[in-house]
C-alpha cells in the first residue's frame, strides 16, 4: 500500500467519523424546530479544513439553523476533541447542501411527471 492510499484510507475513516459525530451533535445540540440531516463532509487534503453539509426541513428554517451551525463550532469541535479518537482536529466549517436540495427537485418532478 502506497502513501497516497494510506492517506485516503484515513481521510475516509475521518469523514465517516466527523460525519457520525456532527449528525449526534445536531440531534444533542438544536431545538428540535427543524430536522438537520448531515448529508456529507468535505475534508481538505491536508486534512486541516473539514466543511460540514447539511440539508434542513422545513427549508424556512435554514438560514436559522445556518445561522446556529456557525455559532456553535467551537463546541463542536470540543465535542469532537471528547467523544473520538482523532489526532489532529480540523477546523470545521458548516454549510447547507445545495447539491443534495437540487436532487431532491430533480427527484420530485420527475416524480410528478409520471
Amino acid at each position: 500500500m502506497n502513501m497516497e492510499e494510506t492517506r485516503g484510507n484515513r481521510s475516509e475513516k475521518m469523514t465517516k467519523i466527523i460525519k457520525l459525530a456532527a449528525a449526534d451533535f445536531m440531534q444533542r445540540e438544536s431545538n428540535g424546530a427543524s430536522l438537520i440531516t448531515i448529508t456529507d463532509v468535505h475534508l481538505s487534503k491536508d486534512e486541516k479544513y473539514a466543511n460540514i453539509l447539511f440539508t434542513v426541513l422545513p427549508e424556512e428554517k435554514q438560514e436559522a439553523v445556518l445561522e446556529f451551525t456557525k455559532r456553535i463550532r467551537s463546541e463542536f469541535r470540543q465535542y469532537i476533541k471528547t467523544k473520538t479518537k482523532l489526532g489532529m482536529i480540523p477546523t470545521f466549517d458548516f454549510d447547507i447542501d445545495y447539491g443534495e436540495k437540487h436532487r431532491q427537485k430533480i427527484d420530485e418532478i420527475s416524480r410528478n411527471s409520471k
